[in-house]
């Protein structure tokens, strides 16, 4: 019995999320021979204030103001 886990940084709709269930088991089906009703999917919504890179926060990276001071605005609160 094949077991997927997928975690994904913020969140995705009902709909995506059937979407990907959808598409992973169809793969297991075609390239593994696996039955589709013994194929489990556990899809994992991490927050992006609990998940960071290269030192910082991805919630923090992600900001308007980050944005803004990365593209050279004077007006852009400085970065930590």
């Amino acid at each position: 019995m094949p077991f997927v886990s997928i975690r994904v940084s913020g969140s995705a709709t009902k709909e995506q999320k059937a979407g990907i269930v959808a598409d992973v088991t169809a793969s297991l089906v075609a390239r593994l021979g696996k039955n589709p009703a013994a194929v489990q999917i556990v899809i994992e919504e991490v927050s992006t204030e609990n998940y960071g890179a290269g030192g910082q926060l991805i919630a923090d990276r992600d900001s308007p103001a980050h944005a803004a001071a990365a593209k050279g605005d004077a007006h852009a609160e400085p970065r930590p």
